[in-house]
This record gives C-alpha cells, sequence and structure tokens, in this order.
C-alpha cells in the first residue's frame, strides 16, 4: 500500500482534527448527503497541488477553511496532509516515508511542505509527476466528471490520456525548453540589436585607428629620420666647433704678436729724430685704415647676422604657407600669450586677496572676459595675415641690409682710397734713405701681415656665427621633434649612420667631411613628414587606441555570445523536436495498450460490442444549412450516421492530433458517442478510465459517486472491475451503492451532527469477520 493516510484540520466541514488510514486495497467512503464525504476528494485535490478554488467548490481562499457552526468557533487555516509509504522509492527522495502537506490561512497565504521543510508549489508538481500523480486528472473522478473523457474535445481528451500514461513530464520539459528558446531568440535578437548599434562607432573607431596606425607608422619613419639627421649634424656641429676653435688658436697668437711688433714699430718711428710727416701721414693713415676695416667687418658681421635672420624668416614663411594650405592652427605670438598670462596672473592675486565672494566672483568675471577676449582676438587671425607680417618683416630686413651694404660698400671705397694713399706714401718713403726706412719697412709689413690675419680670423668668426645659427637650429629640430616623436628623439646619440655606397658604419670624420647639400636633402625630407605627421594630427591616439580596443572587445563578446545562444538554440530545437517525437511514440504505444483493456473492459461491460481510441488530425466543419441539405440529398435520408454528421469540411485546417471514441454496441445499430443513453455513456466511460489506470497504473485513484447512474446488474459488473482494478492501485471509493461498497475492506462513514462539523466512523471488516469468528 503506497498511500497510508490522509489527515484534515480545518479543510472545509473537518474542523476538528480527522485522519482516514488506507491499509486495504479498497477503501470506501459512504454517508448521508451534505456530510461533507466529496470533501475528502477535494482534499486530495487540495494536498497535491490544485489551484483552482472553482474545481473544489468554492469561490475564494477562506471558503476552503472551516468556518464554525455551532458552538465551534471558524478556524484560521485550513491544512491537509498525506502520507505515502516510500519505501519502493516509487516518489524520486531517499525517505522510507514522505508526507506532503499544504496549509492556506484567511489572509491567502499558502505554504507547502515536503517532511516538514517548507518547498514550493513546483517542487511538489516535479516530485509527484515523476510517480504519474497530479492534481486532477484520470486518478481522481469526482462527482459529475465520470463521462468528462467523453464530452472532451478530441485535443483536450488527448491531453487527459497523456497525463494517464505519465507523459506530463515530457509536456513540462517541451513547454519548458519552448520558454527557453523563446527567451534564448530574445536574448539572440537584444545581442544582434547591441552589436548593430555599436558597428556604426566600431566603424568610425576603426578608420580613426588606421589613421593612427599611419600617423604611428610616419612617427616610426620620422624617428629615424631624425637618428639619421641629428647624429650626422650633431657629428658636424662638434666637430666643426672643435675645428674652428682650433684653427683660430694660431691667428689669433700671430694677431696679438703682429701688433705687439706694430707698437714697437710705432715707438721707434715715433721716438725717431728724424721723424718726418710723412711718418705721421702713416701713422694717420693706417689709424684710419684699422677704424675702416673695424667699421668694415662689423658692417659684414651684421650683413651675416640680417643673412640668417631673413633665412629664418624665409623658412618660417614658407611653413606659414604650407600650413596655410593645409589650413592647420593659427599660431599665437609668444609676447602675446605671457601678456595674457600676465593680466590673468595678477586678477588672481587680487582674487585671493580679496574677501568678498562677490567680489572675488566679478574679477572671475574679468578673468574670463580677458580669456575670451583674447581668443575673439587672435580667432579672427588666418595664416594669410602671418604671412603679410612676416613677409613685411623681411623686407625690413632687406632694407635694412641694403642700408649696411651701402655703408659696407662706403668703407670699401674708404679703404681703397686709403690704400692707395698708404701705397702712395709708401712709395714715397721707400725713396727715403734715412735711418728710419727699416722702421717704417717692419711697419709696412707688420700691416699687411696683420691684414691677412684679421682677414683670416673674420672669416673664421664668420663660420663661427654660422656655426652659432646651425646650433639654435639644431635646439629647435629637437625641441619640434620631441613635441612629435616624444622623448625618443633624444636617443639620436645611439645612431649609427651607414654608407649609402657600401651600407657600412661611417666615422665622425667621415660625417663631418661629407658634403652638406646631403645633409639640407636630408633635412628637407623631415620637413616633409612633419608636415603630412601634422596633417594627420601630429602625436596622440592613445584615448582612440584604447576606445577602440574597448569597443573591439565588447564586440567580439557579443558575437561569441550570439555565437553561443545559436548554439543554445539549435541544441533546444533539437530537443524539443526530440521530446516531440518520444511524446508521440508513447503516447501511440500507450493508446495500443489503452485500447486492448479498454475493448476488454466495453465487452465485459455490455457483454460484446467493439470499443477504440482513435488517433487523427481534426478538421474544422461547418453544419450544413437546410437548403444545402435538401439539394445535396440529406434531407431525405434515414441513415442514422449521416442524419448524426450533416457537415461539410469548410477550410480544411489541420490541426495538432486529438482522440476520436469509436464504440460499436451489440445488438444495436449505434456508433456516435452522442445516441448512447445515460447509463451506457456511463458504462462506457468507466470502462475507459479503468482501462487507462489498468496501462500505467498510479499508486491511488479516486471515484466519487462514479456509479451513481449504475443499476442492480451493471453495478456487479462496476463491483468486478473494482476488484480487478485494485490488484494495480489502491482504490478509494466515495459511494451509496451497496453493490461497491460490499468491495471495500473498510468504510469510513461521514456523518454531521447540529454543530455542521463533519465526523469519522470506520468499520474495517477483516478484523469484524475475525471477530465474529
Amino acid at each position: 500500500m503506497l498511500l497510508k493516510s490522509l489527515e484534515l484540520v480545518g479543510f472545509k466541514s473537518f474542523g476538528k482534527k480527522s485522519v482516514l488510514d488506507f491499509n486495504t486495497p479498497v477503501s470506501a467512503i459512504v454517508g448521508p448527503n451534505g456530510s461533507g464525504k466529496s470533501n475528502v476528494a477535494e482534499a486530495f485535490r487540495f494536498v497535491l497541488g490544485e489551484q483552482s478554488i472553482k474545481s473544489m467548490r468554492g469561490k475564494k481562499t477562506e471558503d476552503l477553511i472551516f468556518n464554525g457552526g455551532g458552538e465551534s468557533g471558524r478556524a484560521n487555516r485550513a491544512s491537509v496532509k498525506i502520507i505515502f509509504d516510500n519505501s519502493k522509492r516509487f516518489l524520486n527522495v531517499d525517505f522510507d516515508e514522505v508526507t506532503i502537506e499544504r496549509s492556506v490561512y484567511r489572509d491567502s497565504l499558502t505554504e507547502y511542505f515536503i517532511n516538514g521543510s517548507q518547498v514550493r508549489l513546483k517542487d511538489i508538481i516535479e516530485l509527484l509527476s515523476g510517480a504519474h500523480i497530479g492534481a486532477s486528472g484520470h486518478h481522481i473522478i469526482s462527482q459529475g466528471e465520470a463521462d468528462k473523457i467523453l464530452n472532451a474535445n478530441p485535443k483536450e481528451r488527448r491531453e487527459m490520456i497523456e497525463d494517464a500514461l505519465g507523459l506530463k513530464i515530457y509536456q513540462y520539459k517541451r513547454k519548458e525548453s519552448e520558454r527557453k528558446l523563446e527567451k534564448t531568440e530574445e536574448n539572440i535578437k537584444q545581442v544582434d540589436a547591441l552589436r548593430k548599434e555599436i558597428a556604426p562607432h566600431l566603424k568610425f573607431l576603426k578608420k580613426q585607428v588606421e589613421k593612427v596606425e599611419k600617423t604611428l607608422e610616419m612617427r616610426e619613419t620620422l624617428k629615424g629620420l631624425y637618428g639619421d639627421y641629428l647624429k650626422r649634424e650633431d657629428v658636424y656641429l662638434k666637430k666643426q666647433k672643435a675645428f674652428l676653435e682650433e684653427s683660430i688658436k694660431g691667428p689669433k697668437e700671430k694677431l696679438a704678436k703682429l701688433e705687439n711688433d706694430l707698437r714697437e714699430a710705432k715707438s721707434i718711428l715715433e721716438m725717431s729724430e728724424k721723424r718726418d710727416q710723412k711718418s705721421a701721414d702713416v701713422i694717420e693713415i693706417e689709424n684710419k685704415l684699422s677704424e675702416v676695416r673695424s667699421r668694415k667687418y662689423d658692417l659684414s658681421r651684421d650683413i651675416g647676422r640680417l643673412d640668417g635672420e631673413m633665412a629664418s624668416l624665409e623658412r618660417m614663411q614658407k611653413r606659414q604657407k604650407e600650413l596655410a594650405e593645409k589650413d592647420l592652427n593659427v599660431t599665437v605670438p609668444l609676447k602675446s600669450v605671457e601678456e595674457l598670462a600676465s593680466e590673468v596672473d595678477k586678477n588672481l592675486k587680487e582674487a585671493e586677496a580679496e574677501n568678498d565672494l562677490g567680489k572675488a566672483r566679478g574679477i572671475f568675471g574679468r578673468i574670463r572676459a580677458l580669456i575670451l577676449d583674447f581668443i575673439s582676438k587672435n580667432r579672427g587671425k588666418d595664416q594669410s595675415e602671418m604671412i603679410r607680417e612676416t613677409e613685411s618683416e623681411i623686407q625690413k630686413l632687406g632694407e635694412e641690409r641694403k642700408k649696411i651694404e651701402e655703408r659696407l660698400n662706403d668703407s670699401k671705397k674708404d679703404e681703397e682710397n686709403f690704400v692707395a694713399e698708404y701705397s702712395k706714401l709708401k712709395d714715397e718713403i721707400e725713396k727715403d734713405k734715412d735711418l728710419s726706412r727699416d722702421a717704417e719697412k717692419e711697419l709696412f709689413r707688420i700691416m699687411s701681415e696683420e691684414n691677412e690675419t684679421r682677414s683670416e680670423i673674420n672669416s673664421l668668426k664668420n663660420k663661427e656665427e654660422e656655426l652659432k645659427r646651425l646650433l639654435e637650429l639644431f635646439q629647435e629640430e629637437l625641441r619640434e621633434g620631441a613635441a612629435l616623436v616624444g622623448r625618443d628623439i633624444f636617443a639620436y646619440e645611439t645612431f649609427s649612420p651607414i654608407s649609402v655606397e657600401n651600407g657600412q658604419n661611417l666615422n665622425e670624420e667621415e660625417i663631418w667631411k661629407e658634403e652638406r647639400k646631403f645633409q639640407e636633402d636630408r633635412r628637407k625630407a623631415v620637413e616633409k613628414i612633419k608636415i603630412r605627421l601634422e596633417d594627420a594630427g601630429g602625436s596622440g591616439g592613445d584615448d582612440i587606441m584604447k576606445e577602440f580596443n574597448e569597443v573591439s572587445e565588447r564586440d567580439q563578446f557579443l558575437e561569441r555570445e550570439l555565437g553561443d545562444l545559436g548554439k543554445t538554440a539549435d541544441s533546444l530545437k533539437s530537443l524539443i523536436v526530440e521530446l516531440g517525437e518520444k511524446l508521440d511514440t508513447e503516447f501511440r504505444n500507450g493508446i495500443e495498450k489503452i485500447n486492448k483493456q479498454f475493448q476488454e473492459f466495453f465487452v465485459l461491460m455490455f457483454g460484446g460490442g467493439k470499443a477504440s481510441l482513435l488517433v487523427g488530425k481534426a478538421q474544422k466543419k461547418r453544419k450544413v444549412s437546410d437548403e444545402e441539405a435538401l439539394m445535396s440529398g440529406l434531407g431525405d435520408s434515414e441513415d442514422s450516421e449521416n442524419a448524426e454528421n450533416q457537415y461539410v469540411e469548410e477550410n480544411e485546417k489541420p490541426e495538432e492530433e486529438g482522440v476520436e471514441i469509436e464504440v460499436n454496441l451489440p445488438r444495436k445499430k449505434i456508433k456516435g458517442l452522442m445516441m448512447l443513453s445515460g447509463g451506457e455513456r456511463t458504462l462506457t466511460s468507466i470502462a475507459l478510465i479503468f482501462a487507462v489506470s489498468q496501462v500505467n497504473p498510479p499508486p491511488f485513484i479516486i471515484l466519487d459517486e462514479t456509479d451513481a447512474a449504475l443499476d442492480e446488474a451493471n453495478s456487479r459488473k462496476y463491483g468486478d472491475m473494482i476488484e480487478n482494478l485494485s490488484k494495480f492501485s489502491q482504490l478509494i471509493l466515495i459511494t451509496h451503492n451497496r453493490e461497491t461498497m460490499s468491495r471495500a475492506g473498510i468504510i469510513y462513514g461521514v456523518t454531521m451532527g447540529s454543530e455542521g462539523v463533519s465526523k469519522l466512523l470506520s468499520i474495517q471488516f477483516e478484523e469484524a469477520v475475525a471477530v465474529a469468528k
């Protein structure tokens, strides 16, 4: 016996604790109408998880709780407890005895328990479905539901039979898989929408990254060009500086010696008693000549300086024109920025010293106005204006150079005049044979050598000026390079220049002796790359690369998620198909077994005939009008089958397979269910219910007055079927039929007194027989 007992406390009319023990194969519950015996069947539905209050003859949850009567007060809760013997583990829990309890309170709170532990309704349903037990179905047939399976449509009938065959677990799994598939497909749409949403941004970032990569590539190229150019320039400047420093030492020493000799010669001439006017003239001319040459040297140096400035401005002008063509940013003079910074600093100091918040805000307002005014003034400036300013500067320097050249030419003419006069006096003095001739000759020699030495020194000094200008350009190039390629620019010292001819490393001597035009070509190549790099945005791009990597990783993650979801969807579709095939196969096998039992019970009930279940797809039909019936000749037909089925198919549309019942009573031309009498329908439904129960026997079956419509003869047949069915399942019979009572091993009598409380009395026939003997 798998079902051991049922305990009711406060459920409907059972106001006090009542216990029904089921220790025999067949148990009967009897009692007068209204005593509450049908409440026992509803208690089974309740504890097994039934959610429809209407199916338990109530409108709301409170209707299930004992409402009091007489001297008995109403209960606050209703509780039903069912106990199973699980020693054979027909329930999937590791307990020898399983207690399932359900309690409901007047505030509609419902609690479920398994062996005293609170659980969910889902846990109860899953546990019972594995043993073919449910809150409603073939194993609980209430009063008035005996022919429910006959009245049901084919689709509903199929569901009832599937439940009886224990296929509900497959339906549950299939519905769960379909729900998961729907959720998965929704997730696929969401993930796909997310990918589509970030796709344009990712495409934009990809283009930006390509630009950044090109910029990085150009920067690497520029690093290489800079390394070669700066290394060569650095070597040249250092070697040239050392060379000039060494070269100028000799002429300076020689000039110092000549100046000393000149002073001595002059001293001799001045001290000479025979000094004449010519000697004085010579000294005067020599002084003038020295002064003119000094002035000429200064003018030449000024011209060199102006040439350097003009060359620098011309380079700047060229750069500005290139920038103007590329529409790059406006360059603001440093002086303007310094003036703005000074004015802002002055106002900030005034704000820091101010205690009044309102005045401080006013000062910050002035600072904002200064900045906006500065931006407004400089925004209007374009490269064309700067180009014009640069051209104006070059023109001014050119005019200044022209004036200096005129002064230089005048100095050269003065020098030529003094030299001519000097030569003339020299010739005249040559004719003099006085004692001072040797000193004068020495003086002329010294002056000649001094002139040559000064020219040599001036030449070297010009080269030093040029070297200084090159050093300034070198430092400027370093600053610009650092802004474009970063601190890697300073790694040029480790670069090893290579010979174009043989591919071998060059030493410093070879680098120094190289023609400068090749270095100038390298500088131009560097300038081209710099302009292209500035066009592309210069340095930076780290933020774009970081964002691109983040967006790419998210897109790849979504792509993987999409793939995983796709695999999950395919797996769920396969599982749904597999469950459908499994359900269909098990259902058809079950139908074959049910038909065999159905035929046997039907013959037992009716003494012959045929009965079977047919599986097929139902078609939507409409009823034939009278006119159509007359036109088709159906109206005159006496065929009972045609009279019952005056239907024509309209828009044939196959539905899900259902179950039809076909019966053929002995000695009667009755084949349709509609032509059966009430008793015949009852016998047919009982035969079908019993057949279904024997194919997949549930642990217990509850029959609530299913024998009410049977006569005495059919009651005996019904009793025989009950005895046969009790070999497979425990039976709980709620009945008024004496024949049915006689087949029970224990009878529970339900009575109700004046208090309105149902009470139980029991008779154990086996014990009674033993006592009687």
